[in-house]
């Protein structure tokens, strides 16, 4: 199956965020803040923002601080299932899980919605909307691949948190950014945050 397009419209896309308690919680903050700056510059974009029962330890060590105070956008209970994408009828357009952690992904792959993170998932799959994982493990056990492979067949976008070096990055941020803009490219966002291949000027690894 392949994956579900973004609708278009003249409102602002509701786009759900859900962050889990894997490694890769600055990738999370990141597109969180780029879409908050967007939403307040061109005000195109709605978010919700879910999370796993061990995100906020996991974004404490990893980025430090309160996730709940530190967010741009209203962060929803674990199992407060009053919040709008848990209904495929408020019509959300797309949900990005990142970073993505490997029981998340069996969850969301058997259809166990036991919070409501899964569950925003599950409404994205049998709503045939864009649903965007970026999980952040390694290596990759037969069944992480096996889930994975059952997501990308119902519709899943699988982007792992793979940074780029083709651009020569010279900061811990360009190479966040670079998995970033690939997030948003996929939300239907064009954020020119980073060079993309053939622009002009854009730095790239030479090979011999």
């Amino acid at each position: 199956m392949s994956a579900p397009s973004l609708p278009r419209s003249d409102r602002p896309r509701k786009i759900v965020v859900g962050i889990t308690g894997a490694s890769g919680a600055p990738y999370a903050k990141r597109v969180l803040e780029l879409l908050a700056a967007r939403k307040q510059r061109v005000g195109d974009v709605d978010v919700g923002v879910c999370l796993s029962s061990t995100a906020p330890e996991v974004w404490a060590l990893e980025c430090g601080g309160n996730i709940r105070e530190s967010l741009p956008f209203p962060v929803w209970g674990l199992r407060d299932y009053r919040a709008p994408f848990a209904s495929g009828s408020a019509g959300w357009d797309a949900m990005v899980i990142v970073p993505c952690s490997m029981g998340t992904v069996s969850r969301v792959a058997t259809g166990a919605s036991e919070s409501l993170l899964t569950r925003a998932a599950d409404v994205m799959l049998k709503e045939r909307r864009p649903l965007l994982l970026v999980p952040r493990e390694t290596p990759l056990s037969t069944l992480h691949l096996r889930n994975l492979a059952t997501l990308s067949e119902l519709g899943a976008t699988i982007l792992p948190a793979m940074p780029s070096f083709y651009r020569a990055p010279t900061t811990v941020l360009d190479l966040v950014d670079s998995v970033v803009q690939r997030i948003l490219d996929h939300l239907g966002f064009d954020e020119r945050i980073l060079p993309r291949w053939g622009d002009e000027g854009a730095p790239t690894v030479k090979h011999d």
